[in-house]
């Protein structure tokens, strides 16, 4: 058989619902047609065919032994369009998906209840978010972009855009304030940062002194902890200042920068792609207010 006599897609869909569901009205509620035009698809490609495809069986239908053997093929074939189809669509999609990396704290206290704004004002850009520290495999993990501390040297293939610089202090809940005064504080630290209240008590000499130093893994953990009132966690101002707008934590001591920034990395061409243009922007935008 010649491509030009392969029978009409439409007249197959109709045969192979019908063969499927077991009836010509299941198939027409299926395809959104009357019963009278699915019967008609299935005469038309039984003619043309030159052989039955269905005989009766009480009130139904049933396949003849020819229409069992079209019906495997048949089946198969829309199986294997709507699986060639859908993987199609996935790729397509994934051309516009953007990968980004971020630091588990950044991305847990700041930009994930800011993502909602981007998503909204590019709805055709999917956003895949992974987490991270320090430096980044771009390719191994497949990375497009990476929002990191710079505080680590980087390699000249990488390219920057500067988003935050570092800001530090103290925070706690409004209730333990006046033990933050006082002295009567437990001083709350990550472990990715082991020495950064000593280094902020010995430049703030007229602060008082914790009764003791706790330390989490993490700087998100110390700044739920502030909130639940464990104590004074020492936080970047990156993952409180919406805990602060909204009056769940206090900084009584204001916060310092330390000499640090935070940037947005990448690697390979210079030129950003337009999507990942569009989220530079972006971040740059949700970044000002820390200047």
């Amino acid at each position: 058989m010649k491509r030009s006599e392969i029978p009409s897609l439409d007249d197959l869909r109709a045969f192979e619902s019908a063969a499927r569901l077991g009836s010509v009205r299941s198939a027409a509620d299926s395809l959104a047609l009357t019963h009278g035009a699915v019967s008609r698809r299935i005469t038309k490609l039984s003619d043309d065919l030159g052989f039955k495809l269905f005989e009766k069986s009480g009130r139904g239908l049933r396949l003849t032994a020819a229409g069992e053997v079209l019906n495997v093929t048949v089946s198969r074939f829309f199986t294997e369009l709507a699986t060639t189809v859908e993987n199609l669509r996935a790729a397509s999609a994934q051309q516009n998906a953007l990968v980004l990396s971020c630091e588990p704290s950044v991305a847990t206290r700041w930009l994930i209840p800011r993502l909602a704004s981007f998503e909204a004002a590019h709805p055709g850009v999917a956003l895949h978010l992974s987490v991270g520290g320090g430096p980044v495999e771009f390719r191994r993990d497949r990375i497009d972009l990476a929002i990191r501390r710079l505080d680590f040297a980087l390699p000249e293939a990488w390219h920057v855009r500067r988003l935050f610089p570092e800001k530090v202090g103290p925070v706690m809940s409004p209730q333990l304030a006046p033990a933050f005064e006082s002295g009567e504080y437990i001083a709350l630290g990550s472990k990715t940062r082991p020495d950064a209240w000593s280094r902020w008590l010995s430049s703030h000499p007229s602060v008082r002194r914790p009764r003791e130093i706790r330390f989490y893994d993490h700087h998100f953990l110390i700044v739920e902890a502030a909130t639940a009132g464990l104590g004074v966690a020492l936080s970047p101002w990156v993952l409180v200042t919406d805990d602060i707008d909204r009056g769940r934590l206090v900084a009584a001591a204001g916060f310092d920068p330390d000499e640090s920034h935070y940037g947005l990395i990448w690697m390979g061409e210079p030129e950003l792609s337009e999507n990942a243009h569009e989220l530079a922007l972006w971040l740059q935008g949700q970044s000002k207010n820390f200047f």
